[in-house]
């Protein structure tokens, strides 16, 4: 398994993000703490979570993920130097400068950690000027609380904004990009975000790199949708594309003998301009999916089975 760069930073990161959305959520502790633990086992490195994870959980206010990542990190400090940890913020609260800067500190203390590796802002905020919400972060990075920054949910033209913002004043610029991107809604990345990404250097860190579980082919008829609490945001890929990928996905796992699961996300590792696929996984069985992307690598054939299924 080869590592790879994360933009321009001095870090280094498996083809695989682990997303932290499901702890402390669908995943209790004793289930994330196992899953963190194979992760790293397995030369796993990079842990994607947010500060509003999972506050749309009843009772939940958000920060659940990042106190949960905090108590495995008390459990073993040695597991530290170990991690890349990402996590975000303005999806709650938006980007302003007197935002971010305590929003940043109550992610340290919830994770017990002194800097944050890669730190996004989770969504863009159009009513703080990217100049105090880009200048904010760079105050973080030069007080030493953060190593790089990060962007999701922008627009491509946003994006070319913000570092051109970022040229403009001297800033530390961003060097990952993490957009919504998968084998049945390629068209949320590929084309002209995809071009910035590409030709400014960006690591991109895709999500819902399974469609909410659709692409392990849990969800094949409407039937299946009451299989978990995620299972109506499937509904939408049973028609179109949706059928036509998973008969693509069978095909290739019968091939290569992996589960659809592995098989989307060693589509996706492959990508052009892709780092890692953030995937997440509430139990050990569900983690060995994951796991097993790592290291299979699909023949061009395999590819083109899957780039055929799944384009307009």
């Amino acid at each position: 398994m080869t590592l790879r760069q994360v933009g321009t930073s001095d870090m280094m990161v498996a083809p695989l993000a682990l997303g932290g959305n499901v702890f402390d959520f669908t995943a209790d502790e004793k289930a994330s703490f196992e899953v963190l633990d194979a992760f790293i086992a397995v030369g796993g490195s990079m842990i994607d979570t947010a500060d509003v994870y999972s506050a749309w959980a009843p009772g939940h206010v958000g920060g659940e993920s990042e106190r949960l990542i905090g108590r495995w990190l008390k459990r073993d400090p040695a597991k530290r130097d170990r991690v890349v940890i990402a996590t975000k913020v303005g999806f709650m609260g938006g980007l302003a400068p007197d935002t971010i800067a305590p929003a940043c500190d109550a992610s340290l203390e919830r994770m017990g950690i002194d800097r944050i590796d890669l730190y996004y802002q989770h969504q863009d905020d159009q009513s703080v000027p990217l100049a105090d919400s880009l200048g904010a972060f760079d105050q973080l990075l030069g007080a030493g609380k953060i190593r790089a920054i990060g962007l999701s949910n922008f627009t491509a033209p946003r994006v070319e904004e913000a570092l051109a913002v970022g040229i403009a004043n001297g800033f530390t610029l961003p060097v990952a990009l993490q957009p919504w991107y998968n084998l049945v809604e390629r068209e949320k990345f590929e084309g002209a975000l995809s071009e910035v990404a590409l030709g400014q250097g960006l690591s991109v860190f895709p999500y819902y790199s399974l469609a909410n579980g659709f692409l392990t082919g849990k969800y094949r008829s409407k039937g299946d949708l009451d299989k978990s609490v995620r299972g109506l945001r499937n509904i939408e890929y049973l028609e179109g594309r949706g059928p036509r990928v998973l008969a693509a996905l069978d095909a290739v796992a019968a091939d290569t003998g992996a589960s659809l699961a592995t098989v989307a996300l060693a589509w996706t590792k492959v990508q052009p301009g892709i780092t890692a696929p953030i995937a997440s996984a509430t139990s050990l069985d569900q983690f060995r999916d994951l796991a097993a992307a790592l290291t299979l690598d699909l023949t061009p054939g395999q590819i083109e089975v899957l780039d055929r299924a799944s384009e307009d």
